[in-house]
């Protein structure tokens, strides 16, 4: 049986990594250039040439929380688990 605790750890590491993707590309991708799925994305014909650096801030310091959360719950996980069992 899986510890939830691991699983958990898990999916907030993969929301983290996809947090600082967002980050990443907000802050290095000019808006009239950005994939029309990310908010904040020009419409043709509007050339901006400036980037989303609060959004890409912002993407990258959650992605870096959660990847912090989700290691040490990883961490905990796996001492919780080595415990001694008592009957």
């Amino acid at each position: 049986m899986s510890n939830p605790r691991r699983i958990f750890a898990i999916i907030i590491g993969i929301i983290a990594l996809l947090a600082l993707a967002a980050g990443v590309v907000y802050l290095t991708v000019n808006a009239s250039s950005l994939p029309t799925w990310l908010p904040g994305h020009a419409k043709h014909g509007h050339i901006v040439s400036a980037t989303h650096s609060k959004r890409g801030i912002a993407g990258v310091a959650v992605g870096v929380v959660l990847l912090v959360v989700s290691i040490g719950l990883y961490i905990s996980s796996r001492t919780t688990s080595r415990a001694p069992r008592w009957r």
